[in-house]
């Protein structure tokens, strides 16, 4: 039965009744605690005068907090968004400011840093005591969600009836990481899904393998575009265009998506009512927040930090997550301050800007990503894909297991509950497919190790001056783009954007423990024959360095070889016993050809060294847990799906692998037939 207007507008009114009420009591109790908070005047009020000038104070907070804090939030979005959520204590203690100047005859009056403190707990505590009347109120808890959905949508479009389907990418967390998360108790949310306990399960955990570029920018694309075509690592030299491409730069991602699209025929996996958030890539998606490839964008509907505003424009999720991120950042150091007293190894510095890097990603970009993902389904979108982005950069940073990382995996499991809480209040019901883009191997890094980086073990092999000191590699993680992006900094390499011949000197990438080697001055791929020619010392070199596995080069006779240490084999007999692929297991060898066959794949491709009794690599970025290649857990991620939808395993038994065939297993449950029918698995064509 509807709820009568009366009864809505009466329940409302109590809320914010008491409400006012609590906010007057903490207002009472902070100006009895703080020295520099009063609400009397300087001769002393009676109590009832000070109870009226509280009660009065609060009032007009709240005003002045609902009405003023949307429009500065607005105006605020053309400054950084990570500026914005640093501000958020001096304009939530500057409308408490002007509320006390407002109280007639001067009886309230705050120190500016009293202001902002009596400001943030003010909010804190109406935020909670809202939300817990609320939450006994279907319907008022309902319409306080409802503020974070597009409103003028729901008005203009029926709801379908239809179960709508939400995807909810855990970047980097690997199968193996989930499976010993869920049974040590980490991810009680997903345990429940997956029938741990007393209840039924609701959800299938089914493996899959991605292609030799086992990192985001591939996967993705390969997931949201169908796609992971002449995709050959995290970030790569193009001769035919003089540039570095690189994943998670704007200009590279909109590029790729570009290529995507003409490729594939099609916008994406969410062209049809879809909403992107927090991806590199937007699917095609209509409505988009925090998507790299479409956040140099200026249309409406289509600026990526256009997201922020739907999460805090509410005062109380600002200085929340205000206060969450200086936690963060304070939890990092003690963390990292406590890493270096054990003396624990691997270890990777972590000093800088580093811990403002990871309370971005962990705070920040999660809390708005959450609150878009609840507005999405209260809207009542068919298909919602986002990407939580914690863990994996914590696990660069601190390892891929651990209590660093653990923690992170706790935390967002209580975000999933709280997304799934908030589907129940939806116009349609939501399947939720949870599922990563790939893993993370551990693993000291290839300069801890031989004291040495790639470039300077790739200079020495061509005769090439050498620096005394090891420099470091720069670290590519994802969140790192979302940060330059939040704060309007091109995320753009400088000198690398555009590499021009220079005394023949090779350009040296690197995407995790995968390598890159390219000569600029020559338009096409190198042949093996060419590459000795010019540098006779530098396959040798690199094939027998203990810290490489192998390398991949094309030769005039041979076609594609495979080098290792001591020994040439053709790519299709690399995996064979003994052969340089065989510690990677079934499928390497598919992945290595793939990639050989890209027109962009570099002169030389370098795969680091891999001890598959620990799983164990050797990154050649500053990062202790990587990916990029092959070796270990990172090229094994998961695909956590409901029980009602299709079985994503092939039919013929064998491993679900690559991004382009979960996207035709997504695409396939979106293109479900009529309601009542079971839809179908789309199978990919044979890659």
């Amino acid at each position: 039965m509807a709820e009568r207007p009366w009864r809505r507008f009466a329940g409302a009114l109590w809320r914010m009744g008491a409400v006012w009420a609590v906010s007057t009591v903490t207002m009472l109790v902070l100006a009895g605690i703080l020295p520099d908070f009063r609400l009397q005047s300087a001769d002393g009020d009676s109590a009832t005068r000070i109870g009226i000038t509280a009660a009065a104070g609060a009032g007009v907070f709240g005003v002045l907090s609902a009405l003023v804090w949307p429009l500065v939030v607005r105006a605020m979005l053309l400054v950084p968004a990570l500026v914005l959520g640093l501000l958020a204590f001096a304009l939530n203690g500057s409308l408490l400011t002007l509320a006390l100047r407002l109280i007639p005859d001067g009886r309230g009056t705050a120190a500016p840093e009293t202001a902002v403190l009596v400001a943030a707990v003010m909010s804190a505590v109406a935020s909670a005591t809202g939300t817990a009347l609320a939450v006994r109120d279907d319907n008022a808890y309902r319409r306080r969600l409802y503020r974070l959905s597009d409103r003028r949508r729901r008005r203009a479009l029926p709801v379908p009836a239809t179960p709508g389907t939400l995807f909810l990418q855990l970047d980097g967390v690997g199968h193996d990481v989930l499976a010993s998360a869920v049974a040590r108790g980490l991810l009680p949310t997903v345990a429940r899904w997956l029938g741990h306990g007393t209840a039924p399960a609701t959800h299938r955990l089914t493996p899959w393998r991605t292609d030799w570029s086992s990192q985001t920018g591939a996967s993705q694309l390969g997931i949201l575009h169908g796609t992971t075509y002449d995709i050959p690592a995290f970030r790569w030299y193009e001769k035919d265009r003089r540039q570095v491409m690189v994943s998670n730069r704007p200009a590279s991602a909109a590029e790729l998506q570009r290529r995507a699209v003409r490729r594939t025929g099609n916008a994406g996996l969410l062209a049809e009512d879809g909403a992107s958030r927090g991806n590199l890539f937007s699917g095609g998606a209509g409505q988009v927040a925090l998507v790299l490839s479409v956040s140099a964008r200026r249309e409406r509907g289509q600026r990526s930090r256009a997201g922020y505003f739907a999460y805090f424009s509410d005062p109380a999720n600002a200085v929340r997550t205000a206060m969450s991120f200086v936690a963060e950042v304070l939890r990092e150091m003690v963390q990292s301050t406590r890493s270096r007293l054990r003396g624990d190894t691997p270890r990777v510095g972590r000093a800088g800007l580093y811990p403002f890097v990871r309370a971005f990603a962990t705070v920040v970009e999660r809390d708005v990503v959450v609150a878009a993902v609840m507005g999405d389904m209260l809207a009542g979108r068919t298909s919602v894909y986002a990407d939580l982005v914690a863990y994996d950069e914590v696990a660069h940073h601190s390892g891929p297991t651990g209590p660093d990382a653990d923690q992170v995996l706790a935390r967002l499991d209580r975000s999933l509950a709280l997304i799934e809480k908030v589907a129940d209040h939806a116009p349609r019901p939501y399947r939720i497919v949870l599922l990563s883009d790939h893993g993370q191997s551990p693993g000291e890094t290839f300069r801890s190790r031989y004291g040495l980086t790639l470039a300077d073990l790739v200079r020495a092999g061509c005769g090439l001056p050498v620096p005394r000191r090891a420099r470091r590699t720069p670290s590519g993680a994802e969140a790192r783009a979302a940060v330059r992006a939040a704060l309007h900094r091109p995320v753009e390499e400088g000198p690398a954007d555009e590499v021009r011949p220079r005394r023949s000197e090779p350009v040296v990438l690197a995407s995790g423990n995968l390598g890159l080697v390219s000569f600029p001055d020559v338009p096409h791929r190198m042949t093996r024959e060419e590459i000795d020619r010019r540098h006779p010392a530098l396959l040798t070199t690199l094939a027998a360095h203990p810290g490489i596995c192998f390398l991949l080069v094309r030769s005039e006779e041979h076609g594609a070889v495979v080098l290792g240490a001591g020994q040439a084999v053709p790519l299709a007999e690399a995996d064979l016993p003994g052969g340089p692929l065989e510690p990677f297991g079934p499928g390497a060898a598919e992945a290595v050809r793939r990639t050989d066959g890209f027109p962009h794949t570099a002169d030389i491709m370098i795969n680091s060294a891999c001890f598959p009794e620990t799983g164990e690599i050797h990154a050649f970025e500053e990062q202790i847990g990587s990916h990029g290649g092959l070796g270990g857990a990172q090229s094994h991620p998961f695909l956590l799906s409901p029980l009602s939808l299709p079985d994503p395993a092939p039919a013929d038994g064998t491993e679900l692998t690559g991004a382009e065939q979960v996207h035709a297993v997504l695409r396939g449950w979106l293109e479900a037939a009529s309601p009542g029918e079971p839809p179908a698995v789309s199978r990919p064509q044979p890659r």
